[in-house]
């Protein structure tokens, strides 16, 4: 198994049970607690796990995109809701709209006014949002769930079937050598469609997230038509991103 493969499991193990010993992933990988412990190492240089006695923890969970059981929106709030209305500007009726699984497209769904419109979306919390708003034809892909998305390629497969106006992408990072990236294999297919089939992408992204890399690219900056992110971006970095051509709208 290639070292990006073990990276992927291992993180997606953390994500079901929060922490994990170097004895459960040799057992689980199949690899000596020698090679754990250097994957280990490799995943805390990414700021993506912190090792503990044994084992290790997620750093921060609620950056990879997978969305709590209690409320997703409790960390940068202000920042989530301040990108959400940016985003909503963008919609008008009878747009074809893909929201992607995340906590910030989860509100841009919650704001979104009940309003001809078509959306399509993976995400089950953003299901279960646009259920109650009857103008809106809600389109849900094929696929397994992982966690709060879905994913496989059933719906990768139907997703390049649609005729998608506006994609709204979330990240765990953006970087400007690395582009958007996420730390698993399990949805790159999946908004690697979104961004093929939409006519406009949009990635919607704190600033926090900016200069940071996760394991997996799954679109480079330049299939990014517009980045939407808040006021907390610092000038430099906005002028870094527009030098090479990246459109940023904030604050």
């Amino acid at each position: 198994m290639n070292p990006i493969r073990r990276h992927e499991m291992i993180m997606a193990v953390l994500l079901n049970q929060k922490d994990v010993t170097v004895h459960e992933l040799s057992e689980k990988l199949q690899v000596t607690g020698k090679t754990i412990r250097e994957d280990l190492s490799k995943l805390e240089e990414q700021g993506l796990i912190q090792r503990v006695h044994g084992g290790a923890v997620l750093a921060q969970s609620d950056q990879f995109g997978i969305l709590p059981s209690k409320d997703p929106l409790d960390k940068y709030s202000e920042e989530k809701t301040e990108i959400a209305l940016r985003a909503l500007s963008h919609i008008v009726p009878d747009d074809i709209v893909a929201l992607d699984g995340g906590s910030t497209t989860l509100e841009i769904a919650r704001r979104l006014a009940n309003m001809p419109l078509t959306v399509i979306t993976n995400d089950v919390y953003i299901i279960s949002e646009l259920v109650p708003k009857d103008h809106i034809r809600l389109v849900v892909p094929g696929g397994y769930r992982v966690r709060n998305m879905l994913a496989g390629p059933e719906a990768v497969a139907y997703v390049k079937t649609l005729n998608i106006q506006k994609a709204f992408l979330s990240a765990t990072a953006v970087n400007i050598e690395q582009g958007l990236s996420i730390y698993t294999g399990d949805f790159i297919e999946y908004k690697q469609a979104l961004v093929s089939t939409a006519s406009l992408v949009y990635a919607v992204v704190d600033h926090h997230k900016f200069g940071q890399t996760a394991l997996r690219t799954f679109a480079s900056l330049q299939e990014v038509d517009v980045v939407l992110t808040d006021k907390g971006l610092s000038a430099e970095i906005v002028e870094q991103f527009r030098g090479i051509g990246v459109n940023i709208e904030c604050g």
